[in-house]
Formats: C-alpha cells, structure tokens, sequence
C-alpha cells in the first residue's frame, strides 16, 4: 500500500515538472514549432530604435546608429552620442538577409545640429519620404528636424532649421486618410525646457514640414477613466512614442522609463485619450527601451533593442525583432513568456 501510495505521489511530481517545463516552452510541440523566436537583425553594428515602415512592399528599419564615444555615461544621456543615420532593409522578417544602404544622413550635413541624432521616424506621401529626426541645436535644445528623399534607401536631404516650434525627442509620424500626425515627447513640455513630460500629438501641415496646430498632450487613463500620473512608473508615458491601427482601435505604445516596460493604451481617434491596457515587453538588458510595431505579409512584429550583445553597455545596443500577437479582444500578447527558451538569437 505504500509503495503503491509513493508510486502515486512520484507520477504526480513527475506530471506537474513535465507540465511547467511544457508551460514554458510553449506548451506542445507544434506550438513550439510556431512560437515567435527573437531575432538580432545586424549583429555586425550598434543600432536602435527601430522605426520599421513598408514601402513598396519591402520592409524598411530606420534606427539610430550607436558608437564608441568614449564620453562617459551620465544623467543626461551624453554617451548617447549619435552622428548618422542608416537604413537597412529586408523581405523576409523571420529568416532574410538584411541590406545596409549605408549612411543615409549625416550629422555634419545639418547645419543646425550641434550633436546627438536620436531616434528617427520616416514618412511617405506623393512620392517623397520624410525622416524626422531630434536633434540638439546650436543653443544644446532638443529640435525635431526633417530631411528629404525621393526614395527610401535614401540619402535624404535636411532642411536648413528645425521643424519651427518643435521640440523635444523620439518623433513618430502616423498617416489616415491623407492626414499626418506626429506623436513626440519625453524631454520637455515647451522648447527649452529640459524636464521629463508626457507625451504630445500634432497634425502636421500639408507639406510636411511645419505643425498646423498647437501640440496637444497625450492623455493615458487609468481603467477608472483617470490620467495616469507621471508618478506611476509602471504606466506613465517616460519616451518612445508609436502609433499603430488595428481592429479600429489606435494603440499608443511607450516606454515607461525607469521601470524598462514597453506599454500600450488604446483610443477611439488618433488624438485619444488612450485607456492603458497593458505591457507588450518586459525589461530587456540595458535601460532603454524604444520600440516599433508594424504589419508585414500578414504577420506582426514588434522591432526593439537590447544591450545584451555589448555586455550591456546602455548606449552599445543592437536591433531585435520578435512576432506580435493578439488575443481575440484586440489586447496584445505579453512578450515576457518567450524568455523562457534561450538560444543563440533569443537572449532576453
């Protein structure tokens, strides 16, 4: 009778740890097969922040270019010393070979600039592309500046000033119906303020080149209808702004800082407000998190970074990329459970 007792108590241990490690790679063998694996997508070079867009049925990743500056780490963020811009592109997400087009913008070619090109965002309409970029000016302000291609491997072109009354960090231009809207933020409220605040959305002119309104401050609301304050470092809006549709629902998603989560909120029109929802990613290694979201041959991905490759070094990251999924209500899928399996190319 004991042993038959033990024999039970042994086969019930043995179904809980075959569950968990199940659980934990996927659950079965075929959803093993089609569980979404992490990718570095160009192992051979620093880069991040990702804004990835499709243009003439290619996907397109323009990042930030990290380097060894050699200025030391700080509150400020000036080890982040970016000189140029690259695009790189592919056909296949999971598996293709990834094209350097080589630098598509450099710092010396903007007469405004005084130093640090961060995170960028590209724009197509009637045949131009738009990269939108911050930058510090002259004066050591954060601007938002645009440069000009007629296709997008580039090179493009900037604009001899910044964006009149822009300010601040991490542009994101959203495109409906013919109208665009740039979502920024991160580093002040008002040109010349250097504090943390939330993030801003303003339609920009038919040109491309100038707001056509006042910028207007993203509101994110708690499941009780009320703002999220800046306070709450699980779910306040920090940096890294995107936009992206799906469903008829807008989903803005961010960093939250400190607390190294990327989030989303969802609204009914491009201005919001947005209902916090939830967490896309957990923390990666390195302090930063910027991101991308965007539909390629039926499929989504979420582009980012990780300073997993560097040691972790914040500012030595390297591009990444993984699926993203929904649940049948529209809620994204947390990415935190695919840490569980790490190979040579899912480290985080």
């Amino acid at each position: 009778m004991k042993r038959n007792i033990l024999f039970l108590m042994l086969s019930a241990i043995t179904l809980v740890f075959v569950i968990f490690d199940i659980g934990c790679t996927s659950q079965s063998g075929e959803q093993r097969q089609q569980r979404p694996q992490k990718r570095y997508l160009f192992p051979s070079d620093y880069m991040a922040d990702p804004a990835a867009h499709v243009f003439n049925g290619r996907l397109y990743i323009y990042p930030s270019h990290d380097w060894r500056s050699g200025i030391t780490d700080n509150s400020k963020g000036d080890a982040f010393d970016m000189r140029d811009y690259h695009v790189l592109s592919l056909d296949d997400v999971e598996n293709g070979a990834v094209t350097d087009h080589g630098v598509i913008l450099d710092i010396k070619d903007i007469p405004w600039v005084k130093r640090q090109l961060w995170a960028p965002d590209v724009a197509y309409k009637d045949g131009v592309y738009y990269l939108y970029f911050p930058a510090r000016d002259k004066n050591n302000v954060f601007r938002i500046g645009v440069a000009i291609a007629n296709c997008p491997e580039g090179p493009f072109v900037p604009q001899p000033e910044p964006i009149p009354g822009s300010y601040s960090i991490d542009p994101c231009v959203f495109e409906e119906d013919g109208e665009y809207y740039m979502y920024f933020g991160g580093i002040g409220s008002s040109p010349g303020d250097s504090s943390s605040s939330s993030a801003r959305v303003v339609k920009l002119s038919q040109d491309m080149l100038h707001l056509a309104e006042e910028p207007r401050e993203v509101i994110i609301l708690n499941q009780n209808g009320r703002p999220v304050s800046q306070s709450d470092n699980s779910r306040r809006f920090f940096e890294a702004s995107w936009m992206h549709k799906y469903n008829g629902k807008y989903y803005f998603s961010y960093s939250t800082g400190d607390t190294h989560r990327l989030c989303y909120a969802t609204g009914d029109n491009p201005y919001g407000p947005f209902t916090y929802q939830g967490i896309i990613m957990t923390p990666v290694v390195g302090w930063t998190t910027h991101h991308s979201i965007v539909e390629y041959n039926g499929k989504w991905y979420l582009f980012h970074h990780d300073s997993r490759p560097s040691g972790g070094i914040d500012w030595l990251r390297s591009l990444k990329v993984t699926e993203l999924t929904y649940n049948p209500d529209g809620t994204i899928k947390n990415n935190k459970r695919r840490r569980c399996v790490v190979t040579p190319e899912n480290k985080s």
